[in-house]
């Protein structure tokens, strides 16, 4: 606060006071005060812009003093001038129609000139606000940098002082003729990272307002934060290119609290799409945590990466806990971030670009299976945390639609790696994890993982036996389906563009390991297949084999033939014993034919040994 004092004579006040004669402020002041008793006026002029510095500039000009105007000082004179009311009501050519002048057909015209004035707007922009000097300098840099620079003079700044009007190269301000071909679109970002945090917020409004590309205001709001937020540093890149450095408007870079201007930059923010800004996104969102902004501006900057979360990488959702949790990372935030992903508009997560998919290093996949395979390995490295409870990574795998996962693997990679670093956990709480994988989806390596780990519940590792036999027996059934259809003729021109149609479906789908393990699988089906046909013959043989066995065993077990058995040994008993009785009976009286003795007949054989000759 600071005082005009002014000693007043009741006669010729105003020719010895030129300032009460120009300025329309005082002399309505003094005109409230002409029943003030004394000589001398006291005047408080607490709200004038640029304080006594300014004043003092206006009191000069009064008395005659050539004021000289510059893109420094010409807001704070426009200001003063305004506010002593120094219009040509009261004097023509007074001071603020001379400003005026300057302002609207000198700075406006020159870019390095408005950013100069616009960057002064900083000690007086309250008024310069209410003189909307703001607005116009901001709306006068947004035209300019929506058009190439040199076609209009404008100088760009990477050249310094090199270009001519014309836009010709000078040498000591002689024209060579030799012309600027080269042009950048982000010339212009570091003259504006500069101004202050509102200013900039300003420009950048103007900017979007008469539609300017959001990369181009995002590469500057990028430029503007890694001058001014150095904790981005370590993240974004290095500060910028040297040669723009040396020819910008002011070496110095105002210092401003960083909380303000995060939440500041997190406003200018354009609505934009790229690899690089979601990385800038996350990076804002850490600062914003390390330095406790507002809940509005972290839930903005959540919002935002929600919307192209299928764009980050794993190593930008690793996000530590800056809380009082025990907890490693900040899975809240993480499964926020999914929940706005989840709920963002369809039209915001069409395919990218082929460029786009050169970056992602992965085939056109749609954003929901993208954000899948991202969440799968980000559970797979919150994993080991051993304060990570089972619920909350229950939680994080189940907030995907299933439709967004055509394989397991990850889920069970995940798992594998809580159970292995929480062995402590009951088999009711591995088996309530286990319920998140559908083991129908578990590839074939991963099913023989599984089978043989011993980490897993037994009733887990059952199903997994059990779905691993149906994998091989459809593959088995496709396999013989293709045997048998090896004779058909040769597919005609329509089959074989189907077929190519088909094949660039796989190729894209990223299939291409698949089919080259089923070719494998082939050349195994045929060997199996041989060998299998082997295991028949001998199976066959080994049967008939054993029937032959089972009919003798059943045979010799018979009543009715062990019955016959007996008797026949019996009749053999007794016919051995009359046997012996005829031959005793021979040798004592030898037989007589025709009252000659013979020789002794030969026994006959008996019928009962000839039955018995079938044993």
């Amino acid at each position: 606060m600071w005082e005009v004092m002014i000693d007043l004579h009741p006669f010729h006040w105003e020719q010895k006071f030129p300032l009460l004669s120009k300025s329309g402020k005082i002399a309505w002041l003094l005109k409230d005060a002409q029943d003030h008793e004394g000589d001398i006026f006291h005047a408080k002029l607490l709200e004038c812009p640029g304080g006594s510095t300014a004043f003092l500039v206006a009191t000069k000009f009064c008395y005659g003093a050539k004021v000289d105007f510059t893109p420094t000082n010409i807001a704070t004179i426009y200001c003063v001038a305004d506010y002593l009311e120094m219009t040509e009501e009261f004097g023509e050519e007074n001071l603020f129609p001379q400003s005026e002048h300057y302002f609207h057909k000198i700075i406006l015209r020159n870019w390095k000139d408005c950013v100069t004035t616009l960057q002064s707007c900083e000690a007086v922009l309250a008024k310069a606000e209410e003189l909307q000097i703001v607005k116009k300098c901001a709306s006068a840099l947004s035209m300019m940098a929506c058009t190439d620079p040199s076609l209009f003079g404008w100088p760009m700044m990477m050249y310094g002082n090199l270009q001519s009007p014309g836009g010709s190269i000078l040498w000591n301000g002689i024209n060579t003729g030799a012309k600027i071909t080269s042009f950048q679109s982000d010339w212009w970002h570091e003259d504006v990272s500069y101004l202050s945090g509102p200013l900039f917020e300003r420009l950048t409004e103007a900017m979007k307002a008469r539609g300017m590309r959001s990369e181009s205001i995002g590469g500057a709001v990028m430029h503007y934060a890694r001058k001014h937020l150095p904790g981005l540093t370590r993240r974004l890149g290095g500060q910028g290119d040297p040669l723009r450095a040396a020819a910008s408007i002011n070496k110095v870079p105002v210092v401003v609290d960083q909380k303000s201007l995060l939440e500041t930059i997190e406003r200018a923010l354009p609505a934009m799409k790229s690899l690089f800004f979601c990385r800038f996104l996350f990076g804002l969102l850490r600062l914003a945590m390390i330095l406790n902004a507002s809940e509005a501006c972290k839930s903005r900057l959540e919002r935002r990466i929600g919307m192209q979360v299928d764009m980050a990488t794993l190593d930008d959702l690793l996000i530590p806990t800056y809380s009082d949790s025990d907890n490693l990372y900040d899975t809240d935030c993480v499964e926020r971030i999914v929940k706005h992903f989840l709920s963002s508009d369809p039209k915001n997560m069409a395919s990218p670009s082929d460029a786009l998919e050169e970056e992602l290093g992965s085939p056109s996949l749609s954003p929901f299976m993208r954000v899948a395979r991202l969440i799968d390995g980000y559970l797979a490295e919150i994993s080991s945390d051993v304060n990570l409870k089972p619920d909350k990574l229950r939680s994080l795998a189940e907030f995907l639609p299933e439709s967004s996962r055509p394989f397991h693997d990850g889920l069970y990679r995940a798992l594998d790696i809580y159970f292995k670093a929480h062995p402590w956990l009951s088999e009711r709480e591995k088996e309530q994890l286990c319920n998140i994988i559908s083991y129908q989806k578990l590839s074939m390596d991963a099913c023989t993982h599984a089978a043989q780990n011993e980490r897993l519940p037994l009733r887990v590792i059952v199903q997994v036996l059990f779905f691993e036999q149906l994998h091989l027996r459809t593959a088995i059934a496709g396999y013989l389906h293709i045997s048998e259809n090896d004779d058909i003729p040769p597919p005609t021109a329509t089959s074989a563009a189907a077929n190519l149609t088909a094949g660039q479906l796989v190729q894209r789908d990223g299939w291409v390991s698949i089919v080259r393990e089923n070719q494998v699988l082939k050349g195994d089906m045929d060997r199996m297949r041989s060998r299998v046909g082997k295991l028949e013959q001998e199976f066959t043989t080994i049967n008939l084999a054993i029937q032959r066995v089972r009919n003798i065993r059943s045979s010799f077990s018979s009543p009715r033939l062990v019955s016959r058995v007996m008797r026949s040994c019996k009749l053999l008993q007794s016919s051995s014993q009359h046997h012996q009785k005829e031959e005793k009976d021979s040798t004592q009286s030898p037989v007589l034919v025709g009252g000659t003795p013979t020789e002794t007949a030969k026994p006959r054989q008996s019928r009962h040994r000839k039955s018995l000759s079938l044993f």
